[in-house]
């Protein structure tokens, strides 16, 4: 994958975040605050390390973006894992635990088109 791909994948990470967070908020806006705060936080800050890819930012937009992604990968695990066992324990929490496990898949495969675009992204121009 080139650094134009991990640029233009990431901008679309960030856009798919914005979009996951409003859709959580909309789910239910009196509980979910913090769904359309941090959806739109990590959104803009993933479309943020794109734009950076996109103009040539190596290691340092290559770390940021990654470091950001990992977070949100283990924030996304527990999330997930204590949604699925509070919609096992009847609360009606199936929305919420399949929009964070959604996320979580973003994510990872984020991270996957990371590493496997790492090598062109560090190479110069």
């Amino acid at each position: 994958m080139s650094r134009t791909s991990i640029g233009r994948w990431y901008i679309g990470y960030g856009l798919f975040l914005i979009v996951c967070g409003l859709v959580g908020f909309a789910s239910n806006p009196a509980a979910a605050k913090t769904a359309l705060m941090s959806g739109a936080t990590f959104g803009i800050l993933s479309a943020l390390w794109g734009f950076w890819l996109l103009k040539g930012g190596r290691w340092p937009a290559l770390i940021a973006a990654g470091l950001t992604t990992l977070l949100l990968c283990a924030t996304f695990s527990w999330r997930s894992t204590m949604s699925w066992q509070a919609y096992a324990d009847g609360e009606p929490k199936l929305f919420a635990a399949i929009l964070i496990t959604v996320m979580l898949i973003g994510s990872a495969a984020s991270i996957i088109q990371l590493l496997r675009s790492s090598k062109a992204v560090l190479q110069t121009p």
